[in-house]
């Protein structure tokens, strides 16, 4: 859930009496170059500023030509040449050829899952004989209770780890307003109380800490994966024990196409999720991260001691948790990834790599939600 920003540009401008005085000005030979310089480096240094403004403000606007010209650019491959066949303990070997358009696993060696990669009767089929138990957990603060959880626990109902063991933790702020949805067997729902902040960035960064409490006790000890979701998205195809893994990060899907130097990384030096330029390997997306209950209580430690740091010396990241989560995976590398189609926004053009989207973005009314 990342805030927007606006750019304006401020152009001096003159009335006529203004523009008759520089003109005699010019005619006595006695103009004075604003800024020490001449009135032609002036003209183009303000072209310079307003089509730098003009392509940024297109492109936070998300116009469709500018995400076509991103959908050419090339994505890097799989290098089976040197690389043994990826695998994981759940989906087996993946079938990489079978999307050689698209990367299907990293430089060291994780697997990337996209559809059609994996028979989903594989992973179904482990996970059944170990009767493995998956947790979900979901923050629903504020007027985002109202607004998304009913659709999300519904939507989880029909496509999460479906015929599998699955406890819904549900946090938020409001228990007595949680929605009743009606769970299959073998599915639980508990609701954990928590503090209502005052801004949303705290609540945002309140999440790193209460998942590393919860993950400790009671969580920690009846389920085995966890997943963490943002609650303003919804299920739309399956999504089941082919995303299971130790450590599990997914690929955000504004930015799995850019180059390293133009992701969002935090650059703060001040900052702990601060990465510098020759840093990164993908940007990963906060609203989608799960693992082995061990794997998470690192990564949540690491994010939260690194988020009560940034506090003590004065600073928040960017993308407050989602700048830690980025600088945890970069040093802890995961050992699975999911594609863009584990978690899409229909607010992107078409794209042919993207075949079954399993989790689609709600509609993002911040006015409303932020309030």
């Amino acid at each position: 859930m990342a805030p927007g920003a606006e750019w304006g540009v401020h152009r001096p401008g003159s009335h006529g009496g203004g523009c008759r005085e520089q003109e005699g000005q010019r005619q006595r030979g006695q103009a004075k170059p604003t800024w020490g310089l001449s009135r032609a480096k002036k003209r183009l240094l303000w072209r310079f500023f307003l089509s730098a403004f003009g392509f940024l403000g297109l492109y936070h606007y998300r116009l469709r030509i500018l995400r076509r010209i991103e959908a050419s650019i090339p994505m890097d491959v799989c290098p089976t040449a040197t690389m043994p066949l990826p695998q994981d303990n759940f989906t087996g070997v993946l079938r990489h050829r079978a999307r050689p358009e698209v990367p299907t696993c990293t430089s060291w060696g994780a697997p990337i899952i996209w559809d059609g990669t994996f028979d989903p009767h594989v992973p179904e089929q482990k996970a059944r004989r170990q009767n493995l138990t998956i947790g979900l957990t979901v923050f629903a603060v504020g007027r985002y209770l109202e607004k998304y959880l009913e659709h999300f626990l519904a939507s989880a109902e029909q496509h999460f780890m479906v015929g599998q063991n699955v406890v819904y933790y549900v946090f938020t702020d409001r228990p007595e307003a949680v929605p009743y949805v009606a769970l299959g067997r073998g599915r639980l729902l508990r609701v954990k109380p928590v503090q209502r902040e005052r801004r949303w960035q705290d609540v945002s960064m309140a999440r790193m800490p209460t998942l590393h409490e919860a993950l400790g006790g009671q969580l920690g000890q009846e389920a085995d994966y966890v997943f963490c979701l943002d609650v303003d998205q919804y299920f739309t195809g399956n999504f089941g024990p082919e995303v299971l893994g130790d450590s599990v990060a997914q690929l955000h899907a504004w930015h799995y196409r850019w180059p390293r130097w133009l992701l969002p990384y935090e650059r703060n030096k001040r900052s702990a999720a601060a990465l510098s330029l020759g840093e990164g390997d993908f940007y990963y997306h906060a609203a989608v991260f799960g693992g082995s209950v061990a794997a998470l209580l690192k990564l949540t430690a690491h994010c939260a001691a690194g988020q009560q740091l940034d506090r003590e010396r004065g600073v928040e990241a960017r993308w407050h948790d989602e700048s830690h989560l980025n600088k945890f995976f970069w040093l802890s590398k995961p050992s699975k990834l999911l594609s863009p189609e584990f978690c899409w926004t229909e607010e992107i053009d078409w794209r042919t790599e993207i075949h079954h989207p399993r989790l689609l973005w709600a509609p993002k009314e911040y006015r409303l939600v932020r309030n």
